[in-house]
């Protein structure tokens, strides 16, 4: 189905710039992933992006996972909460040390439980300790309705904003068929 998708871009060019927000209880965590986990990514994006239209990668293979996921210029990290998995983020080094937060999302469970903020500020906080120049993610109006804000809340300022036509299901897949009906 044709739709109209707006993707906005964000940036920042400064470690200063960035609104850190501290953790809001105690158990929160964060780990690199020191190897590749294609299931593991692969649970995180159609889990959390199943509800925001995150289709792209659905048909990928195995093989493709491995290849996308092996490289040093990708890193995984996973945000916990009391030792639960709670959401993920990818960073990737592009050229000119700059530093793309590729998908980044929390399980619907952690979802409205403060951790967003924290979560995002993390994400960026291990971006510029891995040598980026210049932080970047973009957001569009199908992600979820409190990403543009914790985008613009942590320091992120709007660099570029784009309008396509997607052709997409009627509805979000979800994380598999059925999940919401539950």
């Amino acid at each position: 189905m044709p739709t109209l998708v707006t993707t906005s871009h964000f940036e920042m060019l400064s470690p200063a710039e960035l609104r850190s927000k501290p953790a809001p209880r105690g158990g929160l965590g964060i780990c690199l992933l020191p190897f590749p986990i294609p299931e593991l990514n692969r649970f995180f994006y159609t889990a959390i992006g199943g509800d925001w239209f995150w289709i792209d990668r659905l048909p990928w293979t195995y093989a493709d996972w491995m290849k996308y996921l092996d490289r040093p210029e990708l890193q995984t990290w996973l945000i916990t909460e009391a030792g639960v998995p709670a959401g993920y983020f990818e960073l990737e080094m592009q050229p000119e040390a700059n530093v793309e937060i590729v998908y980044f999302g929390l399980l619907r469970q952690f979802v409205e439980h403060g951790l967003g903020g924290w979560a995002l500020s993390q994400a960026v906080e291990k971006a510029w300790a891995w040598g980026a120049r210049r932080v970047w993610v973009h957001t569009c109006d199908l992600d979820h309705p409190w990403a543009l804000n914790n985008y613009l809340s942590r320091g992120f300022n709007l660099f570029k904003t784009e309008t396509n036509v997607e052709d997409l299901p009627a509805k979000s897949p979800g994380p598999w068929p059925g999940a919401r009906d539950a």
